[in-house]
């Protein structure tokens, strides 16, 4: 069962099978073992925004709460409940902390995150945690905080190159039931920001409006959809 802070969502699309692994496939790998319960331990990830540490973290819940307990906690969105929002999760399988830097530096948080750490460890539990950053270029407060993470697995997630990219949006889509034409790719690169969350957010608006149109994802339906939607 997969449990949430109340006014936490977890997208319904956030899942391995949509992330396209690329260059990170050894990270998604350790995503996948933490998940599953096969090998216990603490994976860190760190990267850019828009890289999909928040989608391999959602992923990771999605997978383990299909048979265990898991716990998906935006730190960024929960800093204002206070530490406390780390306590309460005694039999979570799988813990997925997301933007942990936003907490750091706090004594108070800190501490809760030590505690927790120790209590994954001692039940053999899973923790991924995911950060703009390296554990080792981070300031923490609790230096044995620090060298319990940078003892971790730490991955950064590496940024698609064009076609890898491409191949992306082509797998999102045929997910969705969709043909994405190497053109129409191509258009949806050099028209907007090369980033996946741009990308894919892009995607998302072009299915609704070719679901609504009946028609295909071609460059002249893209250019009249953008045009009256101002996507």
């Amino acid at each position: 069962m997969k449990q949430l802070p109340l006014g936490v969502r977890v997208r319904e699309r956030s899942v391995f099978e949509s992330f396209f692994a690329g260059p990170n496939a050894a990270a998604v790998a350790l995503c996948q073992a933490l998940a599953a319960g096969t090998q216990p331990g603490v994976l860190w990830l760190w990267g850019p925004a828009g890289c999909g540490k928040t989608h391999l973290l959602q992923a990771a819940c999605a997978q383990a709460g299909n048979a265990r307990e898991a716990v998906y906690l935006p730190l960024a969105q929960l800093a204002q409940l206070g530490a406390g929002a780390l306590e309460g999760w005694p039999t979570a399988a799988c813990l997925c902390l997301d933007d942990i830097e936003s907490v750091l530096g706090g004594l108070e948080w800190e501490a809760a995150l030590f505690r927790l750490y120790r209590e994954i460890e001692e039940r053999g539990a899973s923790l991924l945690v995911a950060a703009s950053a390296p554990p080792a270029l981070l300031a923490f407060a609790l230096p044995d905080l620090g060298s319990r993470f940078a003892a971790a697995a730490v991955f950064q997630l590496r940024a698609l190159d064009e076609l890898q990219q491409r191949e992306a949006l082509r797998l999102r889509a045929q997910l969705r039931g969709l043909e994405l034409p190497e053109e129409t790719a191509l258009y949806l690169q050099r028209r907007f920001r090369r980033d996946m969350k741009t990308l894919y957010d892009l995607l998302d608006a072009l299915d609704e409006a070719a679901l609504a149109a009946q028609r295909r994802l071609t460059v002249p339906f893209i250019r009249e959809a953008l045009a009256q939607t101002r996507v």
